[in-house]
C-alpha cells in the first residue's frame, strides 16, 4: 500500500480504476458486462436516464486476455512518467486536464470515423507519444529491442498491426493525433503562431489538486501542501515559507545594522 500511495495521484487512480473495472467486467463478477461499459451514443445521449458513465469507462476498459494485465501496466508506465517528470504540466491539475483533452479528442475521432467503442489503446499510445516527445533520446525497450524513445510510438503501431490487425492500429492513430493536437495548441501555436494557449487548467481544478507554486525536484515537480487557517495564525510556527520560517521571519522587527 505504501508503494501505491507513493505513486503519482492521477496515474495510480486511473490505473487502479482500469484494472479493477476490467477484471470485474471480463470475469463477469456481479454480472458486470463489458457491453455496459463501452461507448454507445444512443445510450449516452438518447436515453433517460443517460448512461454517462460510458464516456469514462470506455477510455479505461481493457481488452481481454493478456491485455487485462499488459494495458494497465502500459497506462501506468507512461502516465506516471509524464506526471512525475514532464515540464508540460507545471501546475497542479494540468495533467488531469491533459487526460480529459486526450479522451475527448480520441472519442470524437475513433467513434466518428472508425465506430470504435473502446479507447484505452489509443490513450496509451497518446501518452507514449507525449513521453517520447519529452524524452526523444532516452533508450526504451519494445519487444526486447532497445531504441530511442522517439521511435517508440511508431514501433508500437507496427506491433499492433502485426499482432492485432490494421483496424486497431487505426484506432491507436487517433491517440497519436490527439497528443499531437495538444502539443500544437499548447506549445507550437503559442510559441510560433502568435496565438494563445486555449487549454488552461480551471482554478477549481488546481485547488482540487492542492494549488501552489511548484518546485523542481530531481524526480519531477513538487507542490506545497494545503495550509489550514490555524496554521496561518501568528505564533502557530507554520505558514508561508519552508518549515514555518516564513511566518517566523514575518514576526521579526524591522532590523538594524550592526553598530546601530
Amino acid at each position: 500500500m505504501d508503494v501505491f500511495w507513493a505513486a503519482p495521484p492521477v496515474s495510480r487512480t486511473i490505473t487502479a480504476f482500469s484494472f479493477v473495472m476490467s477484471t470485474l467486467s471480463h470475469t463477469g463478477f456481479l454480472f458486470l458486462d463489458p457491453g455496459s461499459l463501452v461507448f454507445f451514443p444512443p445510450l449516452v445521449f438518447g436515453k433517460l436516464p443517460p448512461e454517462l458513465w460510458r464516456v469514462v469507462t470506455s477510455c479505461f476498459l481493457t481488452r481481454g486476455g493478456l491485455a487485462l494485465l499488459f494495458e494497465p501496466y502500459m497506462l501506468y508506465q507512461y502516465a506516471s512518467g509524464l506526471e512525475r517528470e514532464s515540464s508540460r504540466f507545471p501546475n497542479p491539475g494540468d495533467f488531469f486536464i491533459f487526460l480529459i483533452f486526450l479522451c475527448t479528442v480520441i472519442i470524437g475521432l475513433a467513434y466518428t470515423i472508425l465506430g470504435a467503442e473502446m479507447f484505452l489503446p489509443a490513450l496509451i499510445l497518446a501518452l507514449a507519444y507525449t513521453f517520447a516527445q519529452d524524452n526523444p533520446d532516452r533508450q526504451v525497450n519494445v519487444i526486447f529491442i532497445n531504441m530511442p524513445a522517439k521511435f517508440m510510438p511508431y514501433a508500437m503501431l507496427f506491433l499492433t498491426y502485426i499482432v492485432v490487425g490494421p483496424y486497431m492500429m487505426y484506432v491507436e492513430i487517433t491517440g497519436l493525433v490527439a497528443a499531437h493536437l495538444y502539443n500544437f495548441l499548447t506549445k507550437i501555436w503559442p510559441a510560433f503562431g502568435g496565438g494563445t494557449n486555449i487549454i488552461k487548467t480551471p482554478g477549481f481544478v488546481s485547488r482540487w489538486f492542492g494549488g501552489g507554486s511548484p518546485q523542481a525536484r530531481s524526480f519531477g515537480m513538487a507542490y506545497p501542501g494545503r495550509v489550514t487557517a490555524a496554521q496561518n495564525q501568528p505564533g502557530s510556527g507554520s505558514g508561508s515559507g519552508f518549515g514555518g520560517f516564513g511566518s517566523a521571519w514575518q514576526r521579526r522587527g524591522g532590523g538594524r545594522r550592526l553598530g546601530e
